[in-house]
């Protein structure tokens, strides 16, 4: 006899409700880099396009950074912590095994609704892995809202002696809050790899954990790829190129970003460029950049969004999504 299981109540999808970000107060200069390693403030800026970014201070981890974004796009939601059912953290730079990060958060926050906790590395694109899983959830009926949660420590499995790779790290943590919806403000997600560039991003015990990857590698991969999926991600959504306006792709590198939105004819839009003056924060940078630009005022209302995370594994993924409304 053939069993039929009963399925969750599915919902049309999600949206944002709320965003949050948090950086640690310390600023490293680009000055203060080349009295550390064989560098110039006008090397770092020609080639990456940095000015400066922030650093954890000790006994400020991973968790303690996602704890205090998450806390924020909470509030910004206008919600308690325990108004969430699920927490996903996206990080590289978690060096403890259990109890995950999402637990960890949960248990920080105080949360006494037994959430479910994930937490994804698939580094610089985990949070867009993040929220692909989260929209998912929804839209299976799983659970109502979901904060997802981007964090990284990239300081403490940096080469500080490598002034290739040490002027581009940085630490911060950014999140989302998702809600279900009847009107989707989350596109689909496209998303997969390239295993023959599994070699591209490594932080392995070999190495002493520490951070190191081909640049050029992964700018030819960008020039010559990331267009494409990113075409595919707004197609995907239903929509144009021309309705894209606001495009927040990973902050790794100005000139990746700068000729990336050049190709995509984007340059007319907001591009965030938050590299700048944050750095290269993996998974955070796409929800610490457009958290903090949003919070400035600086991106409208309900505005078809494109994010594309492509990094470590070699892993990318891109969606569209539309801004929170903003509170009167």
């Amino acid at each position: 006899m053939a069993h039929m299981l009963k399925a969750q109540r599915a919902v049309a999808g999600s949206r944002i409700i709320g965003l949050g970000h948090y950086q640690p107060a310390r600023v490293l200069t680009n000055d203060e880099l080349a009295s550390m390693v064989d560098t110039s403030d006008e090397w770092i800026r020609t080639r990456t396009g940095i000015i400066e970014r922030h650093i954890a201070a000790d006994g400020e981890g991973v968790g303690e950074m996602a704890t205090e974004a998450a806390r924020a796009a909470i509030a910004d939601a206008g919600l308690d912590v325990d108004g969430v059912g699920m927490i996903i953290v996206a990080s590289t730079s978690v060096m403890d095994h259990s109890p995950n990060m999402a637990g960890r958060v949960a248990a920080a926050l105080g949360m006494t609704n037994n959430p479910v906790i994930i937490d994804i590395n698939t580094a610089c694109s985990g949070f867009e892995h993040g929220v692909a899983v989260a929209d998912a959830a929804i839209r299976a009926g799983q659970v109502e809202r979901v904060v997802v949660i981007g964090s990284e420590k990239l300081s403490q499995i940096t080469d500080w002696t490598d002034r290739t790779t040490c002027v581009l790290c940085a630490d911060g943590a950014g999140a989302f809050v998702l809600e279900a919806t009847d009107d989707p403000g989350v596109g689909p997600v496209v998303w997969g790899s390239e295993p023959t560039m599994s070699r591209a991003v490594i932080v392995e015990e070999e190495s002493g954990n520490k951070f190191t990857q081909d640049g050029r590698m992964i700018l030819r991969w960008a020039m010559s790829k990331a267009s494409e999926i990113s075409r595919s991600a707004v197609e995907a959504a239903g929509l144009t190129m021309d309705d894209v306006q606001v495009f927040v792709p990973h902050q790794a590198n100005l000139r990746i970003i700068e000729p990336l939105a050049e190709q995509l004819g984007l340059t007319d839009r907001t591009v965030v460029t938050d590299v700048q003056v944050s750095g290269n924060t993996s998974a955070a940078s796409i929800p610490l950049g457009l958290s903090k630009w949003w919070h400035e005022g600086r991106i409208p209302s309900n505005a078809p969004t494109l994010l594309f995370g492509f990094g470590g594994g070699f892993a990318y993924a891109s969606q569209v999504v539309l801004t929170p409304n903003r509170k009167p």
